[in-house]
């Protein structure tokens, strides 16, 4: 497959992610954010950083940027996307999932790995996990904590639109792993067709042993392999 990475001015995690699809042998070319054209690429990665040096609000101004409608469309065609930090809350802004991301609940940038629970993995971004596996991948944000109405989460818990959830080394999804505030330890969310996901953790810093692990390698892997038909 051929993965289009976006980049913003201030976007950072671009290369990381870059080099981790590769890794994994995926093809990948860097789409600037004036871009308009990205129907040459199978699949969208909308990375972290600090796009448009978070002003406004994290995500607010790269939501306007001109290779968005463009996401837009590529998303309404049923192709995959995948926000990670920033790019989950852009992929917010946009409206191309429900919720926002706020301020770290304790105040603080938090640069820490943390388990994530596999909650659903009949998923494209998933399914080579098991449903409670707990994959360790790092976060690395300071507006990391997930919040919307009660109506939306009622929506997301019920119909499997939760794919991972902070929780600790026994698989336990309490206040107590959660290292930012987000509602019901929500780490990643997913859309109602299943092709965009948006998660803060970052799988592309756990791709390789050598810098700690390689537990985020699945959730892109899942993305370029055929999800098996259900039983």
């Amino acid at each position: 497959m051929k993965f289009g990475i976006l980049v913003f001015p201030g976007t950072w995690s671009d290369r990381d992610c870059g080099y981790a699809l590769e890794s994994l042998g995926q093809q990948i070319e860097y789409v600037w954010h004036a871009d308009t054209d990205v129907d040459r690429f199978d699949a969208l990665v909308v990375p972290g950083g600090f796009s448009y040096g978070d002003y406004l609000r994290a995500g607010a101004i790269a939501r306007f940027a001109p290779v968005m409608e463009s996401v837009t469309k590529f998303a309404e065609d049923g192709r995959g996307v995948i926000g990670i930090c920033n790019g989950f809350q852009i992929l917010c802004e946009a409206g191309l999932l429900p919720g926002a991301l706020i301020r770290n609940d304790h105040l603080e940038f938090r640069c820490t790995w943390t388990d994530l629970r596999v909650e659903n993995d009949r998923t494209m971004f998933s399914h080579l996990a098991n449903k409670g596996d707990l994959l360790n991948v790092p976060i690395s944000h300071g507006e990391g904590s997930y919040q919307a109405d009660e109506d939306t989460l009622a929506e997301l818990e019920a119909n499997g639109r939760v794919v991972f959830r902070y929780a600790g080394p026994n698989g336990e999804a309490t206040p107590e792993w959660n290292p930012n505030g987000s509602v019901n330890n929500i780490a990643g969310i997913m859309n109602e067709a299943g092709n965009v996901l948006g998660m803060m953790p970052h799988p592309e810093r756990a791709c390789d042993a050598l810098i700690g692990g390689t537990d985020g390698a699945p959730i892109f892997s899942s993305m370029f392999t055929e999800i098996p038909a259900l039983s």
